[in-house]
């Protein structure tokens, strides 16, 4: 029996078979966004359909956020559509059960299923990517919320009073930091009364602040140079009171951390908020780790989803 795994993130879309054994072959393709709201699906099924002919159940972990009810994506700041409906055109395609849930809850049912959080009844998934989000596992529950979007931590409120918006148009949100999209214009923003012209990242920018990338300021980080460093040390200052603000919400017993900004950049991301966030918890500190899943952590929630384990 072949089970279809689908990842729907900010920037790309991921499908992967997978059964019993795991993951088999995978997918990826740029998120199709000019061809409206319907367009998404129909990339989807395409996609699926280029690896599976007849798959025996479909799951799906979204960027949200999401209506759980009507399987549909809803007004997300990744995306320029209102609504996008996802479950029921996959079910008239297939004709099978097609399950939807938030990508970071997914992401957490993926590492109780698969990966570090076997065992844990409590446990906590943190995506550092395009966005930011979280899902959350708690007394051996799935937090899904009323709606499907419980765990919404990119737009927990940071600093209230401050002038960076997030892309859902709210003041001082975590993303607004920390999210990969929001990065670079928070480094401009930090860098602003500096000077750092002379600066390795000054050089790979082109002296240009509009031209810097989250890629440019972690290579100039790992290189040494200063002004990268003090960004990425203000953005791990951030991350800290969110990591914080998990611990003492939810009590986990464990974080695993995911997402490009996180794969690609371990040290940069672990170390600061291992050195801050005692400063703002109040619970005992659990574990914080890179997930052992990689980029397939969303996808094998997914998979779980559609195996019937949620």
């Amino acid at each position: 029996m072949s089970y279809i795994a689908v990842d729907i993130g900010a920037t790309n879309i991921r499908v992967a078979s997978s059964d019993e054994s795991g993951l088999k072959n995978k997918i990826t393709e740029t998120t199709d966004k000019a061809n409206g709201p319907d367009g998404i699906p129909q990339q989807i099924m395409r996609m699926i359909g280029e690896l599976e002919d007849s798959p025996v159940a479909v799951g799906i972990g979204s960027i949200g956020p999401i209506d759980y009810a009507m399987g549909m994506i809803t007004n997300t700041p990744n995306y320029p559509f209102k609504e996008i409906p996802v479950i029921e055109p996959l079910k008239k395609a297939f004709d099978v059960p097609v399950k939807i849930v938030n990508d970071c809850s997914a992401g957490v049912l993926g590492e109780h299923v698969f990966g570090a959080g076997q065992e844990t009844e409590n446990l906590f998934y943190v995506t550092m990517s395009t966005g930011l989000g979280g899902g959350a596992i708690v007394d051996g529950h799935l937090l899904t919320g009323k709606d499907g979007n419980a765990v919404e931590i990119g737009h927990l409120t940071i600093y209230p009073d401050s002038k960076i918006i997030c892309g859902c148009g709210s003041p001082g949100h975590w993303e607004a930091f920390s999210g990969g999209k929001n990065i670079p214009h928070y480094a401009q923003t930090l860098l602003r009364d500096t000077y750092w012209r002379s600066s390795l990242l000054s050089d790979l920018c082109g002296g240009n602040p509009k031209a810097i990338t989250v890629k440019m300021i972690f290579d100039a980080a790992k290189q040494g140079d200063d002004h990268a460093l003090m960004v990425v040390e203000e953005i791990g200052k951030v991350n800290a009171i969110g990591f914080a603000n998990i611990v003492n919400a939810y009590d986990p017993e464990l974080i695993t951390v995911g997402g490009s900004i996180a794969l690609n950049n371990p040290e940069f991301i672990l170390m600061p908020i291992e050195h801050y966030i005692a400063r703002h918890t109040i619970n005992r500190l659990p574990r914080i780790i890179v997930t052992p899943l990689g980029d397939d952590a969303v996808l094998y929630g997914a998979m779980a989803l559609a195996m019937g384990s949620h």
